[in-house]
């Protein structure tokens, strides 16, 4: 059958015999996928070579090999293979190979020179997968140091092809306009709260009114599952196929084969089914508009999986799959307003991804700094930066940031870093075998589905149970009531029985399931928590987290915890294994340091001090610290009088006074020392820190003397001049010395009542005539009847006013006509 690609080989073959880059541009279901390969791979150029395709999916990888094969009338491994994680299909006459998760990186790592292989093909580039990007840097780099010969080829559906093509020093871009049917699209917001109540609404809805099988899109595997419990109960004839990256290869292929004649077929998938994948008979898209993600917390370290709105162009991938064989409809289950605000693109996977695998292959092949390579879009630096610090604590990579031989032989591996430093240290100790089955265990789904509650988080019970099954017994008694999902537990065992293979253990090899805890932590050393109270407990990092219920591992002193959520506040343990303190120092003692901890205890209001071994935020070991540094007790003491405050010191009224004089100078003149609270609690340094010596506790301050600690901060001279430009008092006319009030440096008050003033003309100064008191002129009762810093106009203008309300409530005291010339007096009469 012709299909649109057809109409461009011809111009992409002649752009590939005249430059070694081009890009190719088509929509979904045009057959780019497996129609290119095999026209490529008679051409000269690559003639006794072979074409290497990346494709993004496993599911994808093995079905467009088949594919291709059978067109070419053969068996998969004879011309064309594939090569995914666990399974290989080549043999000595495959020329076509599709290669998926990293396989691409690691023969560039094995022959940066690409012996043998004339062609890189990067399928689906539009997906802008971590692997496809790294494989291209890398694959660029060789082209342009090794191997200018070799072709590299990049094909996609909906990216913005243009940039792609610049990138590669303006690359021959082949579009194909494709061809489809067209495709009825329906916005119909759902009134359901669950996204599975939403979908199996419209799927039943539509079912009736339509013909052709139904694709549904579908964020994970557990609406997936919860979908399919509440379509139960369709006819015969309409079946329902689950489809999603974890799903064994048997149903994998049953979702996609055609539906037999006179049925009707429900497929129920992740954003497997966007791209590359063929599905016939499709004629119903029914679309929720999400999908899951992986987003990585660079400030956490952790990654977690988030439920977000797809974008505008995978809405339209979706779209596409229901035009591929007759008209269709797709039913798109958000508002038409909602899309037009939706990204246009999906955004790199680059972005949010964990970085670790990918600075490690660069450190590989001689990049210390991934920067050094070319990137469409460069890693973040944030990323890169928690990523070569995880390096170097798992001894990946030196403190330059080279790779070291510890390092290659993790690359060597095809395993996250993580888990491949605990096979590598596991061996070491003689835990080959616990070491194969925690690798298959971290790498999977749980094995266990609770009903009801969560399952416990032990990491020991699933190698407990993967033990059982693997010598064909049942599940332990004591957490039976935990469902063990079968096809989940066939993968666990099957990829343990792939790495025990690789290394040399023996299938049936039990190993020691109490090793689960040291081995983990040496995947997860920043996982390393302890444990605080009940259920919960600290990591590493100082973030807190808990387990979900109590159970046996909440008495754990220390757990390692490889899956946790990225709450922010208090994180939950979803999977963990014991840790004995003693295997912790044994093994992780070079990552301890003993420090003397001098700090102020806030609650208890003294100086701590402590001899202290830490784990990051973890407190490993605590004792009293025997001769604790004189200076910093002094220092941490003062640290506690800034938290608390000034008024933890024993201030007198003359203190504060001499504190308020002393600000008022400075006020006037900053060549005087500040004194207000914040200049002295900003200088505690200078002026109270060297009678901290000795001290511990804010008890121990009642010795002090601030009023001594002020006058230190003062020369003799200036100590002086101080009693005369600011005195204390002031001797008013009756013959009274009256206080000074200083706490408005700007303007002094004097306050007395108004009989003490009769007989003052002027205003009284102070800092040798320049500033006047501001008056207080008090009645009999203390309360201010005039404040003023003009006595002579007082009297003159007020006085009289003030003498006649006075004299009817105060008749006793002394109100003479004339203020000026009467005898000033603090009695009732004068005498």
């Amino acid at each position: 059958m012709a299909l649109p690609i057809h109409d461009v080989l011809p111009d992409l073959q002649a752009a590939l015999r005249r430059r070694s880059v081009a890009v190719l541009e088509a929509p979904t279901g045009a057959g780019k996928t497996t129609r290119v390969p095999l026209a490529l791979h008679d051409e000269p150029w690559l003639a006794g070579q072979r074409l290497i395709m990346l494709e993004p999916r496993r599911l994808a990888a093995r079905s467009a090999a088949r594919f291709m094969a059978q067109t070419l009338g053969e068996s998969v491994g004879d011309t064309v293979g594939y090569r995914v994680r666990m399974d290989t299909k080549v043999g000595p006459n495959t020329r076509i190979e599709v290669v998926t998760e990293g396989i691409l990186a690691r023969m560039l790592q094995d022959d940066p020179e690409l012996a043998g292989v004339g062609a890189v093909v990067f399928d689906e580039f539009h997906e802008r997968n971590l692997q496809a990007d790294l494989g291209l840097a890398l694959a660029l780099e060789t082209q342009e140091v090794l191997r200018p010969d070799l072709r590299l080829l990049v094909m996609s559906a909906t990216l913005d092809t243009g940039p792609i093509a610049s990138f590669l020093g303006d690359a021959p871009l082949i579009r194909s306009e494709g061809r489809s049917f067209p495709v009825e699209v329906a916005y119909r917001p759902s009134r359901h709260a669950r996204t599975e109540d939403a979908v199996a609404h419209a799927v039943r809805t539509v079912l009736p009114n339509s013909s052709g099988d139904v694709l549904v899109f579908l964020p994970g595997a557990g609406e997936i599952r919860r979908t399919a419990e509440r379509l139960e109960g369709l006819p015969a004839h309409i079946t329902v196929h689950p489809l999603f990256g974890n799903l064994s290869p048997a149903k994998q292929d049953a979702a996609i084969a055609p539906s037999a004649e006179g049925e009707r077929k429900i497929v129920l998938a992740t954003d497997i089914a966007e791209t590359s994948l063929t599905i016939e008979g499709v004629r119903v898209v029914v679309d929720s508009g999400l999908r899951r993600t992986p987003r990585f917390d660079t400030g956490s370290g952790m990654t977690r999986l988030e439920t977000v709105p797809i974008s505008q162009a995978a809405a339209e991938q979706r779209r596409g799959r229901a035009g591929r064989v007759a008209p269709g409809r797709c039913i798109r289950l958000w508002a038409q307003a909602n899309h037009r605000r939706r990204a246009a693109h999906t955004p790199p996977e680059m972005a949010n991804a964990d970085l670790a695998s990918l600075v490690l292959q660069t450190a590989a092949w001689g990049a210390s700094d991934p920067s050094d390579l070319r990137w469409l879009d460069p890693p973040p630096s944030a990323a890169v930066t928690q990523a070569q610090t995880l390096l170097r604590r798992l001894g990946a990579l030196n403190e330059d940031g080279a790779i070291t031989d510890h390092g290659r032989a993790m690359v060597q591996l095809g395993l996250h870093p993580r888990l491949a430093h605990l096979l590598l240290q596991a061996e070491t100790l003689g835990h080959g075998a616990i070491a194969c089955d925690l690798v298959a265990v971290l790498s999977e789904r749980d094995i266990f589905s609770g009903q009801g509650e969560a399952p416990p988080a032990d990491l020991r019970l699933r190698l407990e149970t993967l033990q059982r099954l693997r010598n064909g017994d049942r599940p332990a008694p004591g957490y039976a009531r935990y469902r063990v999902k079968r096809s989940t537990a066939r993968r666990v065992l099957k990829m343990a029985a792939h790495w025990r293979r690789k290394r040399n253990v023996a299938r049936r090899a039990t190993g020691d399931i109490e090793a689960a805890g040291l081995l983990t932590a040496f995947a997860y050393p920043d996982r390393i928590a302890q444990h605080r109270t009940g259920e919960r407990f600290q990591l590493r990092s100082g973030r807190a987290a808990a387990l979900t219920r109590p159970q046996l591992l909440s008495d754990a002193e220390y757990l390692v915890v490889p899956h946790i959520d990225g709450s922010r506040r208090q994180a939950r343990i979803f999977l963990a294994a014991p840790l004995d303190a003693d295997a912790l120092t044994d093994y992780f003692g070079h990552q301890i340091t003993s420090e003397a901890r001098i700090t102020w205890d806030g609650d208890a209001g003294r100086v701590r001090a402590r001899a202290q071994d830490t784990l990051g935020a973890l407190v490993v070991k605590d004792g009293p610290l025997p001769a604790p540094d004189a200076t910093a007790m002094a220092e941490a003491l003062a640290a506690g009088v800034r938290e608390a405050g000034l008024d933890v010191l024993p201030w007198s009224k003359k203190a504060r006074q001499l504190q308020a004089r002393m600000q008022f100078m400075h006020h006037h003149d900053d060549a005087w020392p500040a004194a207000s609270d914040r200049a002295l609690l900003d200088a505690l340094e200078d002026w109270l820190l060297p009678h901290l010596y000795g001290h511990r506790s804010l008890r121990d301050l009642q010795q002090l003397s601030p009023t001594n600690l002020l006058k230190e901060r003062l020369s003799w001279e200036r100590r002086e001049r101080l009693d005369e430009l600011a005195p204390t008092h002031w001797t008013v006319p009756s013959g009274s010395r009256r206080p000074i009030d200083y706490s408005t440096p700007e303007a002094p008050v004097l306050a007395a009542r108004v009989q003490e003033f009769f007989g003052l003309t002027e205003t009284p100064r102070i800092l040798a005539g320049r500033v006047p008191l501001t008056l207080h002129l008090l009645s009999p009762a203390q309360r201010p009847v005039q404040i003023t810093q003009d006595l002579a106009h007082f009297w003159d203008e007020t006085y009289f006013d003030v003498r006649k309300d006075m004299r009817g409530r105060y008749p006793k005291h002394y109100w003479p006509e004339d203020p000026l010339t009467a005898t000033p007096t603090n009695r009732v009469r004068p005498q």
